[in-house]
């Protein structure tokens, strides 16, 4: 019998042993990476073009290219590709990054042949037709004009603006008037360019069978396709603007969305990876220290947070939250005084071994799926990152002290070096 008045012990991983998917290469050059994970009839296939936002020549080019791969090709019209895999019960995404492009299919694996069918045809002969793209550029221009109503939209595009400058990719936000500047013929130019067999990978997981490689093979591993580029990697500089504080009036607004942040060390270098822990343990999971004080004591918001997003060469600290307009200088004085006691004073050895176990927990959620599984070989891929990258975080998680915190608070977490953007009502 078990006892339920007793709380269960807390196990620490002691390692993070994840299966290394098979690699092969197709006779056209595709490097096919496999992991034969699970006993669910289903696989999933993505494709990896290299070539997204850091390469386009116009602003949404990239998105737009990959986004209308669905909307016809030479052999199925936009109909057709919808029923036949709703027919066979499949299921495509399309998206794309600073790096690279993404065709992702959902399909039960009896059935992959057939779907495959429909990846090859996107993959290999897009028509881009241009009413369907008219139809598609519309929809977007109205739910662009919708999140430009909204204040955290509005921050967020401030933010990302004062952080990288215009010329940066990430700075340089999108115009309701760069809409009317995509035509067939513009993405025609960024597929030529970065769709083909030389500048793919892909991978397959879920229940693999001999067939499904077979399958693959045949669809998309026999012959070349697509012009051959030699894809350079290019780098961008961050230029943040001087300015400390950017204010983006919304006048009806009913609260203000408040955005801080500032550029921060990359992926690869030594400390990113006990900065993580220091970023949660302050606005990154649900008990941080901002949402016990901002929200919890304070009541100036439902909800804040800090993480880092990543980008190629660097990263951002980011904190965000929406508050009543009165209350938007109050909540950014009670960040900062979060930021001196971090700087202060050393955080208790109990506050940390808890965020540490939500670390772990998290850590260990995060791979248990075979699908899961993929998007962390996908993601050592497009980041460049060594298989290490993952048993590197574990330790790091859990050899994090006290005073390691500390130091990188007084290192890393700079108020003078972060950016305050509001939207919302101007308040006299």
């Amino acid at each position: 019998m078990i006892d339920r008045t007793i709380q269960p012990s807390i196990c620490e991983p002691k390692e993070l042993v994840l299966k290394h998917p098979e690699r092969m290469i197709l006779p056209n050059g595709i490097p096919l990476n496999v992991l034969n994970v699970g006993d669910n009839e289903v696989v999933r296939i993505d494709l990896l073009m290299k070539g997204g936002r850091w390469h386009q020549r116009l602003p949404l080019q990239a998105l737009f290219t990959n986004r209308m791969l669905r909307e016809g090709t030479r052999r199925f019209s936009v109909s057709e590709i919808a029923e036949k895999l709703d027919y066979y019960g499949a299921w495509l995404e399309l998206s794309s990054a600073a790096e690279y492009s993404f065709i992702t299919l959902y399909s039960l694996t009896k059935f992959l042949q057939q779907t495959l069918d429909v990846l090859q045809s996107l993959a290999k002969e897009p028509s881009f037709p241009e009413r369907e793209l008219n139809t598609v550029i519309h929809s977007n221009v109205q739910q662009f004009k919708v999140n430009s109503s909204k204040v955290d939209f509005l921050a967020h595009r401030g933010l990302a603006e004062v952080l990288f400058g215009k010329n940066h990719p990430c700075g340089r936000v999108v115009q309701e008037e760069d809409y009317a500047r995509i035509t067939p013929e513009v993405l025609r130019e960024f597929y030529d360019a970065y769709y083909s067999s030389a500048n793919c990978s892909m991978y397959i997981s879920g229940k693999v069978t001999d067939a499904c490689l077979r399958w693959i093979e045949d669809g998309l591993g026999k012959e070349p396709f697509g012009l051959s580029h030699q894809v350079e990697k290019r780098t961008y500089e961050a230029i943040s603007g001087k300015e400390k504080r950017t204010f983006v009036e919304r006048p009806d607004a009913l609260q203000s969305a408040v955005k801080l942040g500032m550029l921060t060390v990359p992926r690869t270098h030594p400390n990113y990876l006990k900065l993580r822990v220091l970023v949660t343990l302050f606005g990154g999971y649900f008990g941080s220290r901002l949402m016990s004080n901002i929200r919890e004591d304070k009541g100036y918001t439902y909800g804040i947070s800090a993480g880092l997003v990543s980008y190629p060469d660097v990263s951002t600290l980011v904190i965000g939250a929406e508050t009543a307009n009165e209350y938007v200088e109050p909540l950014i004085g009670e960040v900062y005084r979060e930021i001196d006691r971090l700087h202060e004073e050393q955080v208790s050895d109990e506050e940390l071994t808890m965020v540490k176990n939500y670390m772990l927990g998290d850590l260990c959620r995060t791979y248990e799926s075979v699908f899961s599984l993929s998007d962390a070989w996908i993601f050592l891929q497009t980041s460049g990152l060594p298989a290490s990258f993952f048993e590197e975080t574990l330790r790091a998680i859990k050899s994090v002290t006290p005073e390691d915190i500390h130091r990188l608070a007084r290192t890393y977490l700079c108020k003078e070096k972060l950016k305050e953007v509001v939207s919302g009502k101007k308040i006299a």
